[in-house]
């Protein structure tokens, strides 16, 4: 028998709209009310999902930050005001999100998440949803999540580009099967470095909260082994599908995973530098020794221009059309700003491809620097 947890004439009222759901209903606002989810990160990506969560019913909602609001954070971190400026991002989200929905319950947890504090913090929630801003910290929240057997909804942003994905070690892949190691420091700008559009967290992380609320109704079709990838320049979706790894360091049969704070993590060797310039391939290309050079883009993009002697292959071809390359050869990956050429390069690695490389900045960096008349879109 399903044990339910009564709304109250006041939730009835408020959810209305959820109850005239069929997939939704009572019962599963219930599953809403009774669910507790923990937001790792405060910032672009979990205010949305923060307000959505709340807005939707989900009873318990975990924040992790240990930040202050800044004012840079304005321009797309919706959870905050001008007057918070200066003052705890937590106490500034419970505010917010009480203001919004009383009938939950917010926990803020105002700590920097670390080997020996994760499994703690994480541990009493259902779902756990990525709203990092730097690699250790997603690495240390997957690896936590697969020893906690717990879901994981992540999503990252970058300029104009977005993508998401669910990752659940114990019915599908997680993020290392598809980023096994973190990329060397300095090798992937942060949002600091390279900016990002205020809409696209907003957009990212309103995607995040519809795959917590699918999770926890069970209904539809979850991002798992499912890449999502937005193109808010181009207003474009793509899938790539990502499989679990059978090798790989956290969830793999014979892996041996323990939690690791950031020092004993970062270290890549140079030699497997996951980018490469636009002078470095310019100067291949000018020697003779170009590597081959596989464009990632859709065709209408690669009609706009192209690197001499690449090979169009669109993101979501690559998984069925890698015995067209050599395993043990060098590869330079491109796309339009370098991050969907990340993105394959980091699964063409984890497939066997171990020198494929992306071209940082992508075309619009080569057009910048190495090529004026490139056109530009």
């Amino acid at each position: 028998m399903t044990i339910q947890t009564p709304l109250t004439q006041r939730e009835t009222v408020r959810y209305s709209r959820h109850l005239v759901l069929p997939e939704v209903g009572p019962e599963g606002q219930a599953r809403l009310k009774r669910a507790a989810v923990a937001c790792v990160g405060a910032g672009g990506l979990g205010s949305p999902v923060a307000l959505y969560l709340a807005a939707a019913g989900v009873g318990r909602i975990g924040l992790i930050d240990h930040d202050a609001v800044e004012e840079h954070n304005l321009q797309r971190q919706v959870l905050f005001r001008q007057g918070d400026v200066g003052s705890s991002k937590l106490a500034a989200a419970r505010r917010e999100l009480l203001g919004l929905n009383p009938d939950i319950e917010v926990d803020v947890h105002e700590v920097r998440l670390a080997a020996g504090n994760a499994l703690d913090v994480l541990g009493g929630y259902d779902i756990v949803v990525d709203g990092a801003d730097n690699f250790p910290t997603r690495y240390l929240v997957n690896d936590a999540c697969v020893l906690l057997g717990k879901p994981e909804v992540w999503a990252s942003i970058f300029r104009w580009e977005g993508q998401v994905a669910v990752f659940d070690a114990r019915r599908g892949p997680c993020y290392r099967c598809l980023f096994p190691r973190m990329p060397e420091a300095g090798s992937v700008p942060n949002c600091a470095e390279g900016g990002v559009l205020g809409v696209l967290p907003g957009v990212m992380g309103t995607l995040q909260a519809n795959e917590v609320i699918k999770l926890i109704l069970g209904r539809g079709d979850a991002l798992l082994g499912r890449l999502l990838l937005f193109d808010a320049l181009g207003a474009r979706f793509e899938e790539l599908q990502i499989g679990k790894d059978p090798a790989c360091p956290a969830c793999g049969p014979g892996a041996k995973l323990e939690l690791r704070d950031e020092a004993e993590v970062c270290e890549v060797p140079d030699d497997d530098a996951l980018n490469v310039s636009a002078d470095w391939l310019k100067a291949r290309m000018d020697a003779g020794t170009a590597p081959p050079i596989l464009d990632c883009r859709q065709p209408f993009e690669w009609d706009i221009c192209q690197l001499p002697g690449s090979m169009l292959v669109p993101m979501a071809e690559i998984p069925r059309r890698l015995d067209e390359f050599a395993r043990d050869a060098e590869i330079v990956v491109v796309c339009h700003h370098g991050r969907r050429s990340l993105n394959v390069a980091q699964f063409m690695r984890q497939r066997g491809f171990a020198r494929a490389r992306s071209l940082d900045g992508g075309l619009d960096e080569w057009a910048r620097r190495i090529d004026p008349a490139m056109a530009r879109y």
